[in-house]
């Protein structure tokens, strides 16, 4: 005699449940060491002290994540507000001619390869359960993995980018004073090695085309950076 199987939840992690948070915490980490690097790089070129070069990399790091949790936040409640406005005028509908939002689901899995008679039953099934819902996944193109999180998303702005900016501050820190350009662009660089490929294995994507990228990018920012603050040191 054969024993039924115990049935057990089959759990899938995929990309997209991840990549809300992901994008802020790399472009915030990526930001973070490129900025405060730049900025201590432009003002380690204009010949300036020490003191002056450390006080201009805190202050970097402190503003630039204040900046970019405030930027994420604005950003990400913009999209929150405009879900949610959708999400009302989808209810409203709802509400004035349900018959005509059935329709409209089942022509929409028709769309998506179903046979009408099925399409139907799919449609007034779940509009029986969660009628919204349904039209928000299915109509409107919500989900849950990618619903807006403005407070989410700004604190893992602000601290990804206080994460890699405090990097290239401490570089200034440990290096000697006539080599804290050419230390921070090292470790700056290689930092963003490694953001690169940490950021292209949790998206999926090629990890030496991510890296490449990010370093070319990287570089010519910091380059750019030296010789306009050279070339400030010298004129001023």
């Amino acid at each position: 005699m054969l024993m039924p199987q115990r049935l057990s939840k089959h759990r899938e992690r995929h990309v997209g449940d991840r990549i809300g948070w992901l994008r802020a915490a790399v472009l915030g980490a990526n930001d973070g060491v490129l900025s405060t690097a730049s900025l201590i790089i432009g003002v380690a070129s204009a010949s300036a002290s020490p003191p002056q070069i450390l006080l201009t990399g805190l202050a970097g790091m402190v503003a630039g994540a204040m900046s970019m949790a405030a930027g994420e936040y604005v950003s990400v409640s913009s999209h929150a507000d405009a879900e949610k406005a959708d999400l009302t005028k989808e209810a409203d509908e709802l509400s004035r001619d349900a018959a005509a939002e059935t329709r409209e689901l089942t022509a929409i899995y028709e769309g998506r390869g179903l046979d009408r008679e099925l399409a139907s039953q799919v449609a007034v099934r779940l509009m029986e359960v969660d009628a919204l819902g349904a039209h928000a996944r299915d109509e409107l193109g919500f989900s849950d993995v990618a619903a807006a999180r403005p407070v989410q998303a700004a604190f893992a702005s602000a601290g990804s980018f206080a994460t890699g900016a405090i990097l290239p501050v401490i570089a200034a820190i440990v290096m000697p004073a006539r080599y804290i350009a050419v230390g921070v662009t090292g470790a700056s660089l290689l930092v963003l090695v490694v953001l690169g490929i940490v950021g292209a294995r949790a998206g999926g994507a090629p990890p030496l085309k991510a890296a490449v990228r990010v370093v070319f990018w990287g570089a010519l920012a910091m380059a750019i950076t030296a010789f306009v603050g050279r070339l400030a040191g010298a004129t001023l």
